[in-house]
């Protein structure tokens, strides 16, 4: 089931992001010098207009592409589970800025999206789960995240519990819990928004078999 296209990423941050996208691509099939001081131009040019839109130091938006894409600019990957108990949705704290979210993150080489979901949950919440269905797919860019000069597919699953163990902190969190929907704490934005937990638990009440997808 497709979302709103409607995309409400900045333009001029789509088209920067864009354009980097396009030069990192070029500088790597590029057999020409001549095209290839022009690829560099370009990325540069790029990289120092993300770097103003985010208002961010240039550094950070060096090495936005990933060696192992093989010389394609592609998104990078972010899963989150929702893991549903008794009507609450469990929630991390992150330690980096305090506020909550669904376990989750960047998505590892060698591992399925399931396995990478399953991980994230036990190794921040300590809670054995399993991956039962992908029940969003989003382009980050096209939602009400905050800007990010980095280009992001975000896959949400529900996922069932392996026993009714208490939530346990992990290394990157300092808190576990369930929550009500009518008491959803601080959420971390830039991870996940309401809109996100708010069809977590619709497609849990629902037993949702489509996925949602931009």
């Amino acid at each position: 089931m497709r979302q709103d296209p409607t995309a409400l990423e900045d333009a001029w941050l789509t088209r920067a992001k864009r354009l980097l996208a396009l030069a990192e691509t070029g500088q790597h099939f590029t057999k020409d010098p001549f095209d290839r001081e022009r690829y560099d131009e370009i990325a540069a040019m790029a990289r120092a207009m993300l770097a103003d839109l985010g208002r961010v130091p240039l550094s950070r938006i060096e090495g936005l592409i990933s060696d192992h894409a093989g010389g394609y600019a592609t998104p990078s990957i972010d899963i989150r589970g929702a893991v549903i108990r008794d009507g609450r949705i469990l929630l991390v704290r992150e330690r980096l800025d305090g506020l909550w979210a669904m376990p989750g993150g960047f998505a590892d080489i060698g591992s399925s999206p399931a396995e990478n979901m399953e991980r994230e949950v036990w190794e921040e919440a300590g809670l054995q789960v399993r991956a039962r269905h992908l029940y969003a797919l989003r382009h980050k860019a096209r939602h009400p995240y905050p800007p990010d000069s980095r280009d992001f597919y975000k896959l949400f699953f529900l996922c069932d519990e392996d026993g009714t163990d208490a939530p346990q902190p992990g290394a990157e969190t300092s808190d576990a819990a369930f929550f009500p929907p009518d008491k959803i704490p601080a959420l971390s934005l830039a991870r996940n928004i309401l809109a996100d937990v708010t069809a977590a638990f619709r497609a849990h009440s629902t037993d949702q078999s489509q996925t949602l997808f931009d």
